[in-house]
């Protein structure tokens, strides 16, 4: 099989992997010239970007990207993990609190519930894409009749705030920002006693402007758990297909996903930018520089995990990248194992030849940085 033509192409490959090795191998950190960016794929480089002080998660000059309208930039410009300084440890802290109310249990059987409501197997097409929004969406405490608008207009928003967005899907994200905005200020109004007033009392340290970081984050809960749930929960099937002695183990499904988490990543790589000059394990970086960093090159790096590309459930001390690291480390982690747990539980006691049925020709959503599988459109048993 033919290697991606380069990074931003392989978390579409079929298998990235050995274009990943090879990185990791012979240039763990290194300038792309094609691309323009510096590219970092061993646990070392990955590790070291991800924590270094000068290493941010948005350009100096650009802090809100250019091309988003005015709707979408009012959001972005709030989101805890788009924020550098001051402002970012307490929001994430407010974020990890508000996420720290719900349990494992509560997520599980929402995730159950709602697996069952959207068809199942049956609509493995689109099951992945709207589970996560659902969910979060009642966590939140959103209207049952709205969720399916909310849904159609979070995969607009994330889709308008990708790298390259063209001009179609960035004016459909603005839409959509605009959309979400308003769904979220009338459930606040609607409902004092319930989640998001809870969320909102976490955000009153930040005065005048908490109102609307709050609403932005709470877009951003829906928006951050899209991609990441949908992938996570299409990888593990896909690898639960490829051994299906582990179907058989429902008991292991925690460690299933972790090792999905590692071994096949559903977010693939992040960038960070260069506010000043820095060296890091040992090159020389600029100011203004941009790094592609490879999460899931890091995951399968020897000298991380022994025998990285061997997928093990039973594997000790396990160590992945997948979510990030420093200050910046994702706080829904649990959030999307838990929905993706309480998915695979229900999948798991229908017809597994549904789940074959919607897997072949399996592809992948167009993405520079996550690993999304696209299903079959509706299968019947």
């Amino acid at each position: 099989m033919s290697q991606p033509k380069d990074a931003l192409a392989a978390p579409t490959h079929p298998d990235p992997y050995s274009f990943y090795a090879e990185l990791v191998a012979r240039r763990p950190l290194f300038w792309d010239e094609s691309s323009r960016m510096w590219i970092a794929s061993s646990a070392r480089a990955v590790g070291a970007v991800l924590t270094h002080p000068a290493c941010r998660v948005r350009p100096v000059t650009e802090p809100v990207p250019r091309a988003l309208g005015p709707g979408a930039a009012a959001v972005f410009r709030h989101l805890v993990r788009m924020n550098d300084g001051p402002v970012h440890c307490p929001m994430k802290q407010a974020v990890s609190s508000f996420l720290g109310g719900f349990g494992e249990r509560q997520v599980r059987e929402e995730a159950r519930r709602r697996t069952r409501l959207l068809g199942g197997p049956e609509r493995l097409h689109s099951l992945p894409f709207q589970l996560p929004l659902s969910v979060v969406g009642r966590l939140l405490g959103l209207s049952e009749d709205g969720l399916p608008q909310v849904a159609v207009w979070t995969g607009d928003f994330v889709r308008g705030l990708a790298p390259g967005a063209d001009m179609d899907r960035l004016e459909a994200g603005e839409r959509a920002a605009h959309g979400l905005l308003e769904v979220f200020r009338a459930a606040l109004a609607a409902d004092v006693a319930g989640p998001l007033a809870l969320f909102a009392r976490g955000a009153e340290r930040f005065g005048a402007q908490g109102r609307e970081a709050l609403l932005a984050n709470a877009i951003g809960l829906l928006s951050q758990t899209h991609d990441a749930t949908a992938g996570l929960l299409g990888n593990t099937v896909l690898a639960l297909l490829g051994q299906p002695a582990l179907r058989e183990r429902p008991g292991l499904l925690p460690h299933i996903l972790d090792e999905v988490l590692r071994h096949d990543a559903p977010v693939q790589n992040t960038r960070r930018f260069l506010a000043e000059d820095a060296v890091i394990e040992g090159q020389r970086l600029a100011a203004g520089d941009t790094v592609l960093v490879i999460l899931a090159a890091a995951n399968r790096d020897p000298a991380l995990n022994e025998d990285p590309h061997r997928f093990d459930v039973d594997r000790k001390a396990r160590r992945s990248f997948t979510f990030g690291a420093g200050v910046h480390a994702c706080p829904g982690e649990a959030l999307v194992k838990w929905m993706a747990w309480g998915a695979l539980e229900e999948l798991l006691t229908a017809d597994p030849g549904l789940l074959r049925a919607a897997a072949r020709g399996v592809s992948y959503v167009p993405s520079v940085n996550g690993r999304i599988p696209l299903f079959q459109r509706e299968v019947r048993s």
